[in-house]
């Protein structure tokens, strides 16, 4: 008898507990084989990584009506955990511009101006994330990223940099700003141009000169950071705050409680649509960023990995007193320039914050408010992609309604019903595309034995007394009676009428039980006009479900041998001989075989 020490490891649904811990920790796939060498490149991009973050979370704490530590902590907890989880090995955790005004703009009523509510909310939004992705994961639920498109992400993005833009210009000038929507937030802006405070102005002017000068000199360095010391010098050395220029103020030292935010049962209820919103905000742009470095450095992005990594950050960042992260295109880029090998550079960048919290995130409450100010309208400017609508514009009208959808939606509706207003649309558009397929009309190519769509190339030959049609999707419920007119009028709307039609399924991969009997009608309508139907090139799936349904009979003889040329050339011979046409396989009329 064995000894038991020596069975095999227990396996589960055909994998193993050692093969799904490893699934679940990629880390336990790529730390064995970690080269001395690349721990250098990832402590640089760590370094260079924890730089970005530190402005990047005071301006989008800012953003999201928190108090500036809050970023802080949202990005260190995030970051201790992100890199265990995730599968790509560039992509940064942080707050994001969008997330953030997203948060703040949908909890600014709920809390009710109590300001330890606001944030215990936005925790709890954090928590709601986590699980949400979390189930997601379990799910296999990568998919559901495809959902909102990127055209609807343009459009959003553009929305929230115009909004953004709205609420910090008044900073920039030190004049008083309101928290409204994006036009009450410019009303109020142009109705306050007068008060604007002069030497806010100029720091906020020479901080957004320094900006985009290093964007376009020095792009991927981390000048926002020294823009931020050189802010806390200027005005410690000038006493800027004496002559009224708004500072930062206190940022707590050392790490908040870890705990649950206290929080109602029935304000979860409150946060559900929120914390769905700011889900689909991450997957989306947590994908897209892993999607781009493995098209530039190989390999496959698994989106459900993705999940996990964002349920465990977005769970520590909101038991640390943060609120909800996602993955960031520009801090990632940071990362990558910086020289990251590895996920291990975000662990390196999450140290470094952690000292900072912890010793020196007093030296931050003398940071002037318009500088910081000017270093979110920067990293804003970002999202205002005019080239990219003027594109859509030009090759995609559909796709250009859809980001304006969604754009417009942002500004009259707000962020979060933005979002939803062009996913709606996105929606709406998939399925009438879906429901309305191309019907090709096919000739055949000159000095050729192949057909294709005349649309395409009008030089293709047509065959007196036949017409050739080719659906070019499966046939479904919804789209069977569009297939079905589309042929219809194109046979009565061209005279004289053919002898026969040939209909190409070789583009169709489903035929549902709706759609089997409507070809059977067609064939019955078709026949009341003399007109002969033959289909031809069918799949083995859709001739199954023909045989099935009872109506292959009524479709010619279909068969797995017989093309759309065989066809043509079968009626032709038989014009010729004055006979019926002969089945040019001379196979059975359907062959049970595949």
């Amino acid at each position: 008898m064995s000894n038991q020490a020596d069975q095999p490891e227990p396996r589960r649904n055909g994998t193993s507990v050692a093969e799904r811990i490893g699934s679940a920790l990629p880390v336990l796939r790529w730390m064995p084989s970690y080269q001395l060498a690349w721990l250098r490149g990832d402590v640089v991009a760590g370094i260079t990584l924890a730089a970005y973050l530190i402005p990047a979370g005071l301006g989008d704490a800012s953003l999201a009506g928190l108090p500036s530590e809050a970023g802080l902590y949202a990005c260190l907890f995030a970051g201790l955990v992100f890199w265990l989880f995730c599968s790509s090995r560039h992509t940064a955790i942080t707050v994001t511009t969008a997330i953030s005004l997203l948060v703040g703009a949908s909890l600014r009523d709920l809390a009710g101006g109590d300001a330890s509510r606001f944030a215990a909310l936005a925790a709890a939004t954090s928590l709601l994330v986590a699980v949400i992705a979390f189930i997601a994961w379990l799910a296999k639920a990568g998919a559901i990223v495809n959902f909102i498109s990127e055209s609807v992400m343009v459009g959003f993005k553009c929305g929230v940099a115009l909004v953004l833009a709205s609420t910090q210009i008044p900073k920039l000038m030190g004049i008083h700003g309101a928290h409204g929507s994006f036009w009450q937030n410019s009303a109020n802006l142009i109705a306050h141009l007068h008060q604007t405070h002069l030497p806010s102005l100029a720091v906020g002017l020479c901080a957004l000169a320094v900006l985009i000068f290093g964007r376009v000199l020095l792009k991927n360095q981390p000048v926002a950071l020294l823009v931020v010391v050189g802010g806390i010098v200027a005005a410690q050395n000038l006493n800027l705050g004496a002559h009224g220029v708004k500072l930062l103020g206190e940022v707590p030292q050392g790490l908040p409680p870890i705990g649950l935010p206290d929080v109602h049962w029935s304000d979860l209820n409150e946060l559900l649509p929120l914390a769905l919103a700011c889900f689909l905000l991450s997957a989306v742009e947590t994908a897209a960023i892993g999607r781009t470095f493995a098209a530039k450095y190989g390999g496959r992005l698994d989106a459900n990995q993705e999940f996990l990594a964002l349920s465990a950050s977005n769970l520590l960042a909101g038991l640390g007193r943060g609120f909800p992260v996602s993955g960031g295109m520009s801090q990632s880029l940071v990362n990558e320039s910086g020289g990251a090998r590895t996920p291990l550079s975000g662990a390196v960048a999450a140290g470094i914050l952690l000292i900072v919290a912890l010793f020196f995130s007093g030296l931050l409450q003398g940071l002037p408010q318009p500088v910081l100010a000017a270093i979110v309208i920067v990293a804003v400017t970002g999202l205002f992609k005019v080239s990219t609508l003027q594109h859509l514009r030009r090759t995609n009208p559909a796709e250009y309604v859809i980001a304006l959808g969604a754009l417009a939606g942002v500004l009259t509706s707000g962020l979060l019903r933005g979002v939803m207003i062009g996913a709606v649309i996105s929606l709406f558009l998939l399925i009438r595309r879906a429901s309305r397929p191309h019907v090709a009309t096919l000739g055949r190519i000159p000095g050729s034995r192949r057909f294709s769509d005349r649309d395409r190339h009008p030089d293709n030959e047509l065959t007196p007394g036949v017409r050739i049609f080719r659906p070019e999707s499966g046939l479904i419920y919804f789209n069977m009676d569009h297939v079905h007119d589309t042929i219809l009028s194109l046979v009565r709307d061209d005279p004289p009428l053919p002898r026969l039609v040939i209909l190409d399924l070789s583009s169709c991969p489903y035929v549902d039980m709706h759609s089997a009997h409507m070809l059977r009608e067609l064939a019955e309508e078709l026949e009341a006009l003399n007109v002969r139907i033959q289909v031809v090139e069918a799949r083995a799936s859709v001739r199954d479900r023909l045989r099935n349904e009872g109506v292959i009979d009524r479709l010619g003889q279909i068969n797995r041998f017989t093309s759309v040329a065989d066809a043509v050339e079968a009626f032709l011979g038989a014009r010729l001989t004055g006979g019926p046409p002969a089945d040019p396989s001379a196979a059975p009329s359907d062959p049970s075989s595949p």
